[in-house]
């Protein structure tokens, strides 16, 4: 079933996720649900907070589920290493419209469990890191628009602000 994706402004995009507790058919569905939505927007990664559910979980598809991908899914991820740095653009599917080059480490280690609650190790470089980055900071309670400049991320947060009065966002 395609989930609603919440917008910037909603609550549960800036208040940090819960972990998972209950690994049974309702994570299931719910890991189901958001996949169906990510490739559908279409995007390469999604929380679930962005779906409106306050708990720590991430998919991820480089690929867009188009070339037959690994799936990552990641219950309570961590991080267990960071290291480097790359400066890349960033988009994000609860900020359509706009993007922003953001600095993030380019090598990342993640542990978490899977969909059954079994421990899993993910290793990402480039475009992987920062997907994995990019959807902890969801389960933070952050946006990519937190980790920019003031004078840009109050740019385009005004410009968000003038599409809301005008019944665009």
């Amino acid at each position: 079933m395609l989930r609603p994706i919440v917008k910037h402004g909603e609550r549960v995009l800036q208040t940090p996720a819960q972990p998972v507790t209950q690994f049974d058919e309702s994570l299931h569905i719910l890991v189901n649900d958001m996949l169906q939505t990510m490739y559908a927007a279409p995007g390469i990664g999604l929380a679930a907070p962005q779906v409106d559910v306050p708990l720590r979980v991430c998919v991820i598809d480089l690929t867009v589920g188009k070339r037959g991908g690994e799936v990552i899914t990641l219950m309570n991820p961590v991080f267990v290493e960071r290291d480097g740095m790359q400066l890349e653009e960033e988009g994000c599917l609860s900020v359509p419209g706009f993007q922003a080059t953001v600095p993030r480490p380019s090598r990342v280690v993640v542990k978490g469990q899977d969909v059954y609650g079994k421990e899993v190790v993910v290793e990402g470089t480039g475009l992987l890191a920062r997907a994995l980055q990019h959807e902890l900071d969801h389960l933070d309670g952050r946006l990519f628009l937190d980790r920019l400049r003031a004078l840009q991320r109050d740019l385009i947060v005004k410009k968000i602000r003038k599409l809301r009065r005008v019944g665009k966002w």
